[in-house]
């Protein structure tokens, strides 16, 4: 049997045991890990029946540990559906709204892992309210759309070929421009001849635009061609809303999924308005036992408050484990054994399969969620398509994730650090190093106008081609066109992105230095 993306198997989490019993004094710091485990197997039953301390602790831990489990299983839709509310606040709502970050996205947006050296234009589309919506695409776009459990989008075979989620250039316009229509989950409805259909397996999709420039100093371009998109309910070709795209940048906005209890009440939202897919089930039946039914209120008395909020804030710190240090340590999740770069999917990102699956492995032929790979990155990053993923060479893009240096130890804002990559990088569109925020993973809040440094930048390459970056709180004496800015107490991490990866990194002919700590 196919296990959805979404599944999970409950697990023991860190308990509100642990809470109560150091308050009491009962555990102490070197009572070693198993102390809170052993508490709750050794809660007292009498006469084969649980006391009521015993039924008091464990009916917590039981509702303490469903909402973590509830938390992860649930950070794809909530990720999603943090940024949709966040953006709709900040730059307004309806299927003609498409924001646009039109002097490119800084450190004042808050959102995971952006790309300051692109443009960026997000649209949300509510298929429920507004039935089939037509994408016209404008020759040279490039975009994708997921549902709203960050899943590509399943589009039209063509020669063979399966499309999901990409629009334009890697979709099956080819970048010539056509009219692409969205339709809701089970929809039976006629499609009219000329269009590109793509069925959505949530009512709720995202429309994501990216655009590139050839030089910072002149982004108009980019941007005009991200706004000659239309977006329309099908049928309403000339009586629909007038399209808007607001200007983000530099609007000061939080599109983060929270990390405090906040985040069950946003789940809930989402839940309310969306279909319930069939392989969620047991992990609907666990949401409902916290409170979140379909159609129901969701109304938590105060100790359950209580609990929600600090199963959220452990189940965050046990999806940043995950992203810092477990997924690490999985079978072929960096790109090279003898590196510290990691990839955002395992297999070193190399084997993205054009399925709605996007995070899964094999055993004997069976396949099962990797748990993993999915916290790491949801946790951190938002959408995927083929079209991110794809190993042909020149085309799409390839990230490369960093967290530590060189020795395999946290990157940190009070350190220096230098990072070599060999000449004749291999990006023939362009290449960047962006540093993130390890709280946030929004970009870092460094004073510079943008936390990146790349190839369209004034970087200097030393006397054989291969460049060296520098990272840190101070430039180094004359590399300051080489340098991005850390800030001490702050720890960070960096991706490097190759857009239109060549041969030599497929090849594993040209490899990146590690960061290097020097101060």
């Amino acid at each position: 049997m196919k296990l959805r993306a979404r599944q999970v198997t409950v697990v023991a989490a860190v308990t509100m045991a642990t809470l109560a019993i150091s308050a009491q004094g009962k555990a102490a710091a070197g009572a070693g890990p198993n102390a809170t485990f052993e508490v709750l197997a050794q809660q007292p039953f009498e006469s084969g029946y649980p006391t009521p301390q015993a039924i008091r602790t464990l009916e917590d831990e039981l509702f303490f540990q469903r909402a973590v489990q509830v938390y992860h299983w649930a950070l794809p839709a909530v990720n999603m559906f943090s940024m949709k509310e966040g953006a709709e606040k900040n730059y307004g709502s309806g299927y003609n709204v498409v924001s646009i970050w039109k002097e490119r996205l800084n450190a004042k947006t808050l959102i995971t892992t952006p790309n300051s050296d692109v443009i960026y234009g997000i649209g949300f589309l509510d298929l429920a309210k507004d039935g089939p919506i037509v994408v016209e695409a404008a020759p040279g776009l490039q975009a994708l759309v997921d549902d709203f459990w960050h899943r590509p989008i399943q589009g039209p075979t063509i020669d063979g070929h399966t499309y999901f989620a990409d629009i334009g250039l890697p979709g099956p316009d080819k970048g010539k421009g056509g009219r692409y229509l969205v339709v809701p989950p089970g929809y039976k409805g006629t499609v009219p001849k000329g269009y590109y259909v793509y069925r959505s397996e949530t009512n709720g999709v995202f429309l994501f635009l990216r655009g590139f420039f050839q030089k910072p100093s002149d982004l108009a371009p980019a941007v005009g061609n991200m706004e000659r998109i239309k977006v329309y309910p099908l049928g309403q070709e000339t009586t629909a809303k007038p399209m808007k795209f607001p200007d983000a940048s530099g609007v000061s906005a939080d599109l983060l999924p929270p990390s405090d209890g906040r985040y069950f009440d946003i789940l809930n939202r989402f839940i309310q308005s969306e279909v319930v897919d069939p392989s969620d089930h047991y992990m609907r039946g666990m949401a409902a036992a916290i409170g979140i039914v379909k159609g129901q209120p969701f109304n938590p008395d105060e100790h359950q408050r209580t609990l929600l909020n600090l199963a959220a804030q452990t189940a965050w710190k046990m999806a940043k484990v995950v992203a810092y240090d477990e997924f690490e340590k999985q079978p072929k999740a960096k790109w090279y054994p003898d590196r510290q770069w990691l990839a955002h999917v395992r297999n070193g990102g190399d084997d993205f399969r054009n399925s709605v699956d996007n995070f899964y492995f094999q055993v004997n032929g069976e396949h099962y969620t990797d748990l993993d790979a999915q916290l790491h990155m949801f946790i951190n990053a938002y959408s995927i398509s083929p079209g991110m993923m794809t190993s042909v060479p020149g085309v799409g893009a390839k990230y490369l994730e960093a967290v530590r240096d060189s020795r395999g130890e946290f990157l940190v804002g009070g350190s220096t650090y230098r990072l070599t990559l060999p000449a004749n990088v291999p990006a023939k569109l362009f290449w960047s190093v962006t540093a993130y925020d390890a709280t946030t993973a929004s970009g870092l809040d460094n004073g510079q106008p943008f936390p990146s440094i790349g190839s369209r930048d004034e970087v200097k390459p030393n006397a054989d081609g291969s460049i060296t970056l520098y990272f840190g709180p101070t430039a180094p004496a004359g590399k300051e066109s080489n340098w991005v800015k850390t800030v001490p107490g702050k720890g960070w991490f960096s991706l490097l992105r190759l857009y239109g990866p060549e041969k030599s990194f497929f090849d594993r002919s040209w490899i990146p230095g590690d960061f290097e700590k020097t101060q």
